[in-house]
């Protein structure tokens, strides 16, 4: 386990500020401690004797040894508060006190300084701004929150303490238990990275949770839970998705909302299972921490009732799974033990009449199917079936054919106690079948994640000191911005690009025209101009003889476009003969969360029309850069639809790969598109760029 396990199972927790003023925050968490902490509990306030009839000192240091320190003396001496328990050894420390970063720029000051004391010390410190942590192991609830959490195998981590305290008073009447539970506060030194990695290594941590606003080291956010979710799920609620919401959490902790693409990019490359409701989120958890996950996404579906049947069924069509189908001897078995009125082809309705022997001899056919990767047991209340002895052959059928089984016994009172009997075999019961089948859906797609191999990015051979040379010459520009000029920056990574040049002058037009086979293309080429097409700044197909005109003509476009345009020359290049090709887009935004968001998508004039694009995180490997070409909509274009000539994918994905490693190289590069990247069958070239670059991170 990691270095976070001390601050977990201490054996002497301090309370600094406590007090037995009623209402007070010190005397909750004084409280909630002494109920049932298996350690000791030491209040610490220089103006008490005693509290709660506990000896009270007036500072750490003159406390027996303290492995964790809880803060909560008003904001204008927390840091001193911490800078003392640090001088006494003290390694973990939970900022309850509010009044930092989320208050504005003297509160953000002060945040400032407490992170500096907590590098000096190397502490482990939650908060500030915290409702607390909590871990059953040691019965420890050191927040002042009015619940405490029934022990469990999930690990909670949430970035707002009012969400934990709802969650524990609904998790408590469900009976879902916890292993440790984290208020994040403003994450001012810890934060959910530090966490999925700690219970990433927890062996008594089955499943990770969180309810997130914001995640503030996003690339190594996505490498921690990467590693994790090899053997641990993690599953998410993560708000702001609208601007709206992005807003508001900001505005609560502080948090700086990433780019919604870029957290959906991220938390999928992650293998975070992103839930979009906190209903979803605990579902989830509860057969993610209970269940082995499915052999396949055939779903057997056994019900007594036609209706919830058919619901049932449409859920799985929305889902990821797919209703199995059954092979002939499974067939014959249901044909020979099944009334005639049955239906037996899946969801197999066992009629409204089935007894408990019925309904186990439908399980059991159903498991039995090498089709059969899962199952769902549905259950209208009826006078000749008893659910808790349904609950004892669910059971009995799961651990016999050892593949998830979940439950929607619909009911009330009558559903209750079969409940507690499932829930003690890690068998999730859900009112709503469409809940069970979303538990049984979150087990294959996290399946799929433990099965999905991500390969180290290629380190290609590239001329870095020339791509730098070019980069620098933005520091001329007024706006930093680099167009097709900076073609060669391409070049150097490997991405091939038309034979041209950029001149000032029709006569040096005409004289590289000449030296090009064919026709060529002439563009403007300016900063201020994104769109050239738009405004007539490209001629198309020009001869060697009309360079000189067109020259002129594109100059005297940009001109009347706009008058003060900044107009660098005019870019001659090779006319590619695009018969039979396809232009897509390869692009990057350095999202402030996350890092380089690559683009890839159908590209041209469409990019903007049809957004037919996909995103990853950079750096990314072959499969990832390939998964990008094959999630696009219009990826059939490229494999040879309708009888094209397939396109040559593989440069494509290379391509993609080289600009990974580019914007990985230099992080100056705040955008860039390449837009058109034309590939055909024999391969890609890049007929535009464009980029912006911080020139104070050259």
């Amino acid at each position: 386990m990691g270095r976070l396990r001390t601050l977990f199972a201490p054996e002497t927790v301090a309370v600094v500020g406590a007090t037995d003023r009623e209402g007070a925050v010190g005397r909750a968490i004084l409280e909630n401690l002494e109920a049932d902490f298996h350690g000791d509990v030491v209040p610490v306030n220089p103006n008490r004797d005693a509290v709660l009839g506990l000896e009270c000192f007036p500072d750490v240091a003159s406390a027996p040894s303290v492995d964790l320190s809880v803060i909560v003396v008003p904001p204008p001496i927390v840091l001193e508060a911490i800078r003392e328990s640090a001088q006494a050894g003290v390694e973990n420390v939970v900022v309850i006190t509010a009044g930092f970063s989320e208050t504005g720029s003297d509160g953000a000051t002060r945040e400032r300084e407490l992170r500096d004391i907590a590098a000096e010390y190397d502490l482990n410190l939650v908060g500030p701004n915290s409702l607390g942590i909590m871990s059953t192991q040691t019965g420890m609830n050191a927040t002042f929150g009015p619940e405490n959490a029934l022990e469990g195998s999930v690990s909670f981590m949430s970035q707002s303490g009012a969400f934990i305290t709802a969650v524990l008073d609904w998790a408590n009447e469900q009976g879902i238990g916890f292993r440790d539970v984290v208020s994040l506060g403003n994450k001012s030194v810890l934060d959910e990275t530090d966490f999925v990695r700690e219970w990433g290594a927890d062996p008594e941590t089955d499943v990770v949770i969180g309810y997130l606003e914001g995640i503030d080291r996003g690339d190594e956010f996505v490498d921690a839970a990467r590693e994790v979710s090899d053997d641990t799920p993690v599953v998410l609620v993560k708000s702001g998705r609208t601007d709206a919401g992005a807003q508001a959490a900001s505005s609560h902790t502080g948090a700086i909302a990433g780019t919604e693409s870029a957290y959906e990019a991220g938390l999928e490359q992650a293998g975070v299972l992103r839930a979009r409701s906190v209903q979803e989120l605990f579902d989830w958890a509860r057969a993610l921490s209970g269940l082995p996950a499915p052999s396949s996404d055939g779903v057997a579906v056994v019900t007594n009732a036609g209706g919830p049947g058919v619901l049932t069924t449409d859920a799985v069509g929305d889902s990821t799974l797919e209703m199995a189908s059954f092979t002939e001897d499974t067939l014959e078995r249901f044909r020979e033990t099944m009334p005639e009125e049955a239906n037996i082809y899946n969801p197999i309705d066992v009629i409204g009449d089935a007894d408990i022997e019925r309904f186990e001899m439908a399980l059991d056919i159903a498991l039995s199917d090498p089709n059969v990767g899962s199952a769902v047991v549905v259950s209208a209340p009826t006078a000749v079936l008893e659910y808790d002895r349904l609950a004892e052959v669910v059971i009995e059928r799961r651990e016999e054919h050892d593949k998830p089984v979940v439950t929607s016994l619909m009911g009330g009172s009558r559903s209750r106690a079969a409940e507690d009997v499932l829930r003690e075999f890690g068998i999730p019961n859900y009112f709503d079948p469409a809940r069970a089948v979303s538990g049984l859906d979150a087990l294959a797609r996290y399946r799929a994640i433990r099965e999905t191999q991500i390969d180290e990015p290629d380190t290609f051979d590239v001329d870095r000191d020339r791509a730098r040379a070019i980069l620098e010459t933005a520091r001329d520009r007024v706006d930093n911005r680099l167009g097709v000029e900076a073609m060669d920056l391409l070049e150097a990574y490997g991405i091939p690009t038309p034979t041209g040049e950029i001149v000032d002058d029709p006569a040096d037009a005409r004289q590289v025209a000449e030296s090009i086979e064919g026709n060529v293309v002439l563009k403007i080429v300016s900063p201020d101009i994104s769109h050239k097409s738009d405004i007539g700044g490209v001629r198309v197909g020009v001869s060697d003889e009309e360079v000189y005109d067109a020259y002129e003509d594109v100059v005297a476009k940009a001109r009347n476009y706009q008058p003060d345009t900044t107009i660098l020359g005019v870019q001659v290049q090779e006319m590619l003969d695009l018969e039979g090709s396809t232009e897509t887009i390869i692009g990057m935004n350095r999202d402030p969360q996350f890092g380089p968001l690559l683009l890839f998508g159908l590209g041209g004039i469409f990019v903007e029309i049809l957004e037919d694009t996909s995103l990853r995180v950079a750096p990314i490997g072959e499969s990832e850069a390939r998964a990008m070409v094959d999630e696009i909509q219009a990826a059939p274009l490229l494999r040879g639809a309708r009888g094209r000539t397939p396109a040559d994918v593989d440069s494509v994905v290379e391509s993609i790969q080289r600009l990974s490693q580019l914007v990985t190289d230099f992080p100056a590069i705040l955008e860039l598109d390449v837009n058109p990247l034309v590939v055909g069958p024999e391969g890609v070239q890049a007929i535009d760029l464009r980029l912006t670059v911080d020139t104070e991170n050259l």
